[in-house]
């Protein structure tokens, strides 16, 4: 049971940890405000809840191994609040400051093949 659960936390850990940086070169490398700001907020909610579910992983796995009366039943309960305010707040900050930017009055960044015809 402890192979299972090193496993799966090691491969959540690993993709969490990769989107992360994928992220972070999204954010370095792409031309405008609002692609820096979507590839920032997808890493930053997919990334790292990825990791945190990585660690309530490892955080059962102690659980399950001492008694039940032990502190890692809590530090999983934390966990998992962690990760659904991440789930709520990661997103609504990123929507802000896109609806922020566009009243500042930033424009998209459109491209000649992406741009509409006009009537």
């Amino acid at each position: 049971m402890d192979l299972v659960f090193n496993i799966l936390s090691m491969v959540l850990l690993l993709l969490g940890s990769c989107f992360a940086l994928v992220g972070g070169l999204g954010v370095l490398r792409f031309p405008d405000f609002f692609s820096r700001l979507h590839g920032g907020g997808i890493t930053d909610t997919l990334g790292a809840g990825l990791i945190i579910l990585g660690l309530v992983f490892q955080a059962v796995k102690v659980g399950l191994a001492e008694n039940p009366e032990s502190t890692a039943w809590l530090v999983t309960v934390k966990l998992m609040m962690i990760l659904f305010f991440l789930f709520i707040t990661s997103p609504t900050g990123c929507h802000a400051l896109a609806r922020a930017a566009l009243a500042d009055g930033v424009k998209p960044l459109v491209t000649e093949e992406e741009e509409l015809p006009r009537p």
